[in-house]
């Protein structure tokens, strides 16, 4: 699942199954979901593609959101290590890497607004200017695929040689 950015989206539906499995890996009842977006290897989903604004209408920016525990335990040791701010501080150093993240930010606005446009340019993840949540990064390159967010395309591969994935993602 995912899709890369030249592919039209695989996003499946979310049952009510995976809607229960959801609730149990954020311990709460999930809020404005459209779709799974991504899967872990044990078929539980891992990120969700949420709409823009909550049932009450308030904006919620975050277009994808990482549910599987046991990455979001291990996003949150990569955080934990001070990596946000090494890669920020790239952003300032690198003019690719800054004009790649610029991209980022624009084509996860468009694909937000397509759905619900929230009449402002505040994305996700400190996009574009700062890296604030590896969580996001990671929810999104999942989602799209590879090639579309560098820092989410970094999170990935520091988790797969940290060994992800292992055993029943669920967690």
């Amino acid at each position: 699942m995912g899709v890369n950015s030249t592919e039209k989206s695989s996003f499946e539906p979310v049952t009510d199954a995976d809607r229960e499995i959801i609730a149990e890996q954020l311990g709460r009842a999930p809020r404005a979901l459209r779709a799974v977006a991504a899967r872990c290897p044990s078929g539980h989903p891992s990120v969700v593609q949420t709409s823009p604004r909550l049932d009450d209408g308030t904006p919620f920016p975050t277009l994808y959101y990482l549910t599987c525990p046991k990455l979001t335990s291990m996003v949150g040791t990569l955080e934990a290590s001070g990596l946000m701010k090494e890669m920020t501080d790239r952003l300032a150093e690198d003019p690719e890497l800054a004009a790649a993240y610029q991209r980022t930010h624009e084509s996860y606005l468009a694909e937000r607004d397509a759905i619900d446009p929230l009449g402002h340019e505040v994305s996700a993840g400190g996009m574009p200017g700062r890296v604030k949540c590896l969580h996001v990064h990671l929810a999104h390159t999942l989602a799209v695929g590879p090639g579309v967010n560098p820092f989410g395309d970094e999170t990935l591969a520091l988790l797969k040689s940290n060994g992800w994935p292992s055993g029943d993602c669920q967690g």
